[in-house]
């Protein structure tokens, strides 16, 4: 962390301190369960809790000092010495941090939006880019409007590279945090379903995630997914298209797929992934035309993509019993993704009985029911089975049945009642795609027939 005592006492109005402005300060913090050590601890006001009243706690788990609310009785108990900041909202007090400190440090800003696809997008950035920058990325799901101020300051000093991806469930919230980041360079991966019932559209969902652009400097560049028409000539300043069709930027085309990977060419180089999806390869190709413009080789790029690591439950290859193969991409769905998952099933060819294990899909507004049944639009031979899981999940089913295709279909009212059937299926001529929405937990399912390593 790069900000100091002087720094927090320039930026903000008020101060109550009688010690030492030049005391250490590493890292910010809000969770007083676990070790401060020379943390600043910002206590956050929620909607069933209030922070402040961990302060004790923090001091004790080393907390070097603190931001305060000024409405909130300061208490007796600290001491003397202990710096207090006092702001009027602490939550707009640690965004104002996290835009002080990137025009401090200066490094790259690269944001990351899009239905589907932004964590996968993050990390292949994190990977490639960090074969010339230093660079620092957002963990988990810190991608709202505290995770990411959060993200930018615990960003360590050597930092020259800060990839933050950026989430919403309503408009104005990639606003917010556009112009806190005031990147230098915005992605947005996809535009999908998640979140219609909030935004009301596919066009709401589009200029939802085009708020990206708010805070985007000037001379800054937007890379898209050039082949979606919602995002075309959206954007009056640079913009790179990256995708399959003719007339892209940058245009692919996929030459190879097996459990191991895909390769395939952007505009005629040829790049290997080790990852499932085709829709991997088009993040991977806005990850190649941002490492274009900052002056990273084929080579260098090649380089990181083959570090990077596939996140748990989004399309990871886990080997299964009885020699089989289990694709658990079970930590999130809409209808776009699970089609892409399903498309990616199909493209194995070292397996004669293909099995997808579909669940309910949420958020998806008053039109759920029809946009779980656009996902048997995808669902065909070579696919040999369809397992539906859930209350949602029947649709699926439905659909499908009502098309007679030449599927083996069942539907189970819960994820216990699937493990009899599926554990029928196993072999090494078996892959098992697992893919719903997070509430469904569907992993729990994906886990009963992953190989232990003693077998």
């Amino acid at each position: 962390m790069n900000i100091t005592l002087h720094d927090c006492k320039n930026l903000f109005s008020t101060y109550r301190h009688y010690g030492d402005l030049d005391v250490e300060i590493n890292r910010v913090a809000t969770d007083t369960r676990k070790p401060m050590e020379k943390a600043l601890f910002i206590p956050i006001v929620g909607e069933r809790f209030n922070g402040h009243d961990y302060l004790k706690e923090a001091i004790h788990q080393g907390a070097v000092a603190a931001l305060w609310q000024k409405d909130i009785p300061i208490p007796k108990f600290i001491p003397t010495l202990f710096p207090m900041i006092l702001v009027d909202d602490t939550t707009k007090a640690t965004q104002q941090l996290a835009s002080y400190l990137l025009e401090k440090q200066k490094p790259i800003v690269v944001g990351v939006t899009g239905s589907n696809g932004k964590t996968t997008t993050k990390d292949l950035l994190d990977a490639v880019l960090s074969e010339k920058y230093t660079t620092h990325k957002t963990v988990g799901n810190f991608n709202n409007h505290l995770g990411l101020p959060f993200t930018v300051l615990n960003m360590p000093k050597e930092c020259n590279c800060i990839i933050l991806e950026m989430g919403m469930d309503k408009f104005g919230e990639i606003q917010l945090l556009s112009e806190i980041a005031k990147p230098d360079f915005a992605i947005i991966t996809n535009i999908g379903e998640s979140h219609i019932e909030n935004l009301g559209s596919r066009e709401g969902i589009a200029k939802a995630k085009l708020e990206i652009t708010e805070g985007l400097k000037e001379n800054g560049l937007l890379i898209v997914d050039g082949d979606e028409p919602l995002l075309r000539n959206a954007y009056a300043g640079e913009t790179i298209y990256c995708g399959y069709k003719q007339g892209n930027t940058y245009e692919l085309m996929v030459k190879k797929t097996d459990e191991r990977g895909i390769s395939f060419t952007c505009n005629h180089q040829e790049y290997i992934i080790p990852m499932l999806g085709e829709h991997n390869v088009k993040n991977t190709s806005l990850v190649i035309a941002l490492a274009d413009k900052l002056g990273l080789s084929r080579e260098d790029i090649q380089r990181g993509l083959n570090k990077v690591k596939v996140t748990a439950m989004r399309l990871q290859v886990l080997p299964g019993k009885n020699g089989s193969l289990i694709i658990n991409d079970a930590y999130n769905a809409s209808p776009t993704s699970m089609k892409a998952a399903v498309q990616t099933l199909k493209q194995l060819k070292d397996y004669d009985r293909k099995i997808a294990v579909l669940g309910d899909m949420y958020e998806l507004g008053h039109d759920e029911e029809n946009l779980h049944r656009s996902v048997a639009e995808v669902i065909e031979p070579p696919v040999t089975d369809v397992f539906t899981v859930g209350e949602k999940g029947r649709w699926i089913a439905s659909e499908l049945m009502d098309k007679s295709k030449n599927i083996n279909i069942v539907h189970f009212p819960t994820k216990e009642e699937a493990i009899e059937e599926l554990n029928k299926t196993l072999s090494p001529q078996t892959v098992i795609l697992f893919k719903a929405s997070r509430g469904l937990k569907l992993e729990t399912l994906a886990e009963v027939f992953v190989k232990e390593e003693r077998e």
